[in-house]
């Protein structure tokens, strides 16, 4: 998982990006497109296409961070298609990755108390 400081906001890109861009072009997009500051400390989150790859790129105070995850089966849930960037919280992303609906994550497991 990416060593991220608390209090970091995450940011998913809505729709979805060409995912031949690299962290500058990646930078670019969330300064003209979304308004933000891609030197603001925030996760930026983007998705391709096809919706099995993802990228996110932060600025950690000392330099620019491009992190990439492909999915070999399935493809990553992501908000319907529209304009701007969509907040969620660090734990969300964290299911996100593991390939597990983030917008309602289902417990399946639930230990059974002895007694």
């Amino acid at each position: 998982m990416i060593p991220v400081p608390a209090g970091v906001r995450v940011w998913l890109a809505v729709g979805h990006t060409d995912m031949r861009r690299g962290m500058n072009g990646l930078a670019l997009q969330v300064q003209e497109a979304l308004g933000r500051d891609p030197h603001a400390g925030d996760l930026y989150v983007f998705r391709g296409k096809r919706g099995d790859l993802l990228k996110i790129v932060w600025h950690d105070g000392l330099g620019m961070s491009l992190y990439a995850k492909r999915l070999e089966r399935g493809r990553f849930l992501w908000p319907a298609p529209a304009n701007g960037a969509v907040a969620i919280s660090f734990s969300q992303l964290a299911y996100m990755l593991d390939g597990i609906d983030w917008r309602n994550p289902q417990h399946t497991y639930r230990p059974q108390v002895a007694g």
